[in-house]
């Protein structure tokens, strides 16, 4: 149950280092991305599909460039984490035994 979750996060921390990698580097290639990052290009394609489904990315010419949407994203992506975080905290079993105890 909890390996799935893992695998999120760790899916995610990937597509977030895509796009830091686009807002610092625009444009950029999957060659590029590849080679700084050491993942594989398919991760890297994988990861700019979904952020350009998201319209936080889009493909030009010279690569990967952000959208006008991107900013407002991560204006508000640190608050999404800090809530995430908390919301995990929160299901922590052990903080429940030692209250019933």
């Amino acid at each position: 149950m909890i390996d799935r979750l893992e695998k999120e996060v760790d899916m995610l921390e990937r597509h977030l280092q895509v796009l830091r990698m686009v807002i610092d580097s625009e444009p950029i290639g999957i060659v590029k991305m590849s080679n700084e990052t050491g993942y594989p290009h398919h991760k890297v394609r994988y990861s700019l599909r979904v952020l350009e489904e998201e319209n936080l990315i889009e493909p030009s010419s010279q690569g990967a460039i952000t959208t006008e949407r991107t900013h407002e994203f991560v204006d508000e992506l640190d608050d999404k984490l800090d809530e995430t975080v908390e919301k995990l905290g929160s299901m922590r079993i052990d903080d429940a035994a030692e209250v019933e105890n």
